[in-house]
């Protein structure tokens, strides 16, 4: 009994030995059995070790060697580098050689023969490229060029331009030309005889031409596909042409300094003391504090909320220490080619830039650089297309809120379209505006008067610059068509507001608003019974 006591006192002493060996044991093997790193690299000495210095010497040329080894290679690298790249620069020069710079076609006079040779070889070359003999891969139905077809009479077009027109005469004499010329180059080719026999051949005209369809590829040229009548009823001739594009031609390359070319804004206005505030919100941040090279001339109508527009005037003129501006006050009813004719010509000093604008216009300093860059005296004119807002409770009314307007000036089809109808926001030197014979004063009202100056500088010999830009924008604003209009302002006032509501898709959701909400209402109902 006393064994067996004594047995069991001592059993818990005998487990914590055992427990202290087997840690012992275990650290010891850990010491002795850690493998070392892959990289086979001495571990740094210890501090008191008596060979630390000796140690680290070892490690630091271990280390220095592998630096120099690394170095070694990154040079030869570099070596082969250079070498690839000689290389392709000679088989690049090679290359020019046996294909010379087309800028160098044409500019180069001393070899007429051998540059007319190698002008052909490029024009041939760019059938080769073009989709003519053979289709190219595309990645998605976005990147196809399509096809427009034609008759002798008609263009049946994807593309309508200002005219909307599906199928029309060609308007432009470049495109009608252009057609006329395919048509006889075809016809001339039908009746070049083949063969050198007597046998009698149809005499092809233009009137066995039954339909043609043709496409432009950018950069290589226009193919023209064009089906005539055959010799029998089921028998048809078929004539492939292309038109290749030359090379690019250098044309100029010049500096231009606008450091000190300055722009006066003519704004006419009667009324309208909000949409003014907001427009002056625009003009301080883009054109005083970002271009500042600007000047603002307002030519108000009438005397109702002038002293408002006055106040607002100065007050701008106060906070922003800005002295460039005019104010003209006219009694007499609201013309829009009146104003501003009178603030154009009202004008004392240098020739300058005049951007005819609007009150409900939103224009951004990149826009203001464009309006002087796209303007030349005795040269070219700039008639931007503007980028119109549709109605803004409309697009955002499944919103929470209407954007801030900031937010609202984005550049998508769901918020609004290219106003290629417009021509009132011009640009143009006083000289050329002065010297074409300034607006047509007998238009009273809203609208005719930019489209009779657009006409003026078309039919005169300044080049007139038309082209989508993207800091310009029209700002919705619920227009009114008054009774005073003649019927044909009127039909031009009301076409205006029906496009600037909301695009095709949106307007057909308000007209078929009803429908969609049964349609809904009907879904609900049978998810609730499954």
């Amino acid at each position: 009994m006393m064994l067996r006591r004594g047995f069991i006192l001592f059993l818990p002493r005998l487990v914590g030995l055992l427990v202290v060996a087997c840690c012992s044991m275990s650290i010891v093997y850990m010491l002795a059995c850690t493998p070392k790193g892959d990289s086979q690299q001495p571990a740094l000495p210890r501090v008191h070790s008596p060979t630390v210095k000796e140690g680290y010497e070892a490690v630091l040329q271990e280390r220095e060697e592998q630096h120099s080894n690394y170095i070694v290679s990154l040079k030869k690298q570099i070596a082969q580098l250079k070498a690839a790249l000689q290389g392709r620069t000679e088989q690049l020069k090679k290359m020019q050689n046996q294909y010379p710079n087309p800028l160098d076609i044409w500019l180069d006079h001393s070899n007429p023969e051998k540059a007319q040779a190698n002008l052909l070889a490029f024009l041939r070359s760019q059938v080769d490229k073009a989709e003519v003999h053979s289709g190219i891969k595309l990645s998605t139905e976005y990147a196809a060029v399509p096809f427009e077809s034609f008759t002798l009479q008609k263009v049946y077009q994807l593309e309508t331009g200002l005219t909307r027109h599906p199928e029309e005469k060609p308007v432009r004499k470049d495109k009608r030309d252009e057609l006329i010329e395919v048509i006889e180059l075809a016809v001339g080719s039908l009746n070049k005889p083949e063969g050198v026999g007597n046998a009698k051949h149809h005499v092809y005209t233009a009137s066995d031409f039954i339909e043609g369809i043709y496409r432009t590829e950018k950069n290589k040229g226009t193919l023209y596909e064009l089906t005539f009548k055959g010799d029998a009823k089921y028998q048809f001739k078929k004539i492939v042409l292309f038109r290749p594009f030359g090379p690019v031609m250098k044309v100029k390359n010049e500096n231009v300094n606008m450091a000190d070319t300055l722009i006066n804004v003519i704004v006419p206005l009667a009324k309208r003391a909000s949409k003014f505030r907001q427009f002056m919100q625009n003009f301080r941040e883009m054109g005083i504090q970002q271009d500042g090279r600007i000047h603002l001339t307002v030519v108000y109508f009438g005397k109702e909320q002038m002293n408002e527009v006055k106040s607002i005037l100065e007050n701008t003129s106060k906070s922003t220490n800005f002295k460039n501006f005019t104010f003209i006050q006219l009694n007499e009813e609201f013309s829009r080619g009146k104003g501003l004719d009178v603030g154009a010509r009202f004008w004392k000093g240098n020739n300058v830039v005049l951007f005819f604008c609007d009150v409900d216009i939103y224009f951004t300093a990149e826009f203001l650089n464009s309006c002087r860059l796209n303007t030349q005296p005795g040269k070219k004119v700039f008639y931007p297309v503007l980028f119109s807002q549709y109605n803004p409770s409309i697009i955002y009314g499944h919103h929470d809120s209407i954007p801030s307007l900031e937010q609202q000036l984005v550049i998508k089809k769901e918020t609004g379209f290219w106003r290629d109808f417009g021509f009132g926001m011009t640009c143009q030197y006083r000289s050329d505006f002065i010297n074409i014979g300034g607006f047509d004063l007998d238009i009273k009202g809203w609208g005719g008067e930019d489209v009779h100056l657009y006409r003026k500088y078309l039919h005169s010999n300044l080049i007139v610059i038309r082209t989508p830009v993207r800091g310009l924008f029209h700002l919705w604003h619920e227009k009114q068509c008054l009774d005073e209009l003649t019927p044909e302002q009127y039909k031009m006032c009301m076409q205006s507001k029906a496009m600037n509501e909301a695009s095709h898709g949106q307007l057909g959701m308000l007209v078929f608003k009803q429908e969609i909400e049964t349609h809904l209402h009907r879904q609900k109902l049978s998810s609730k019974k499954t």
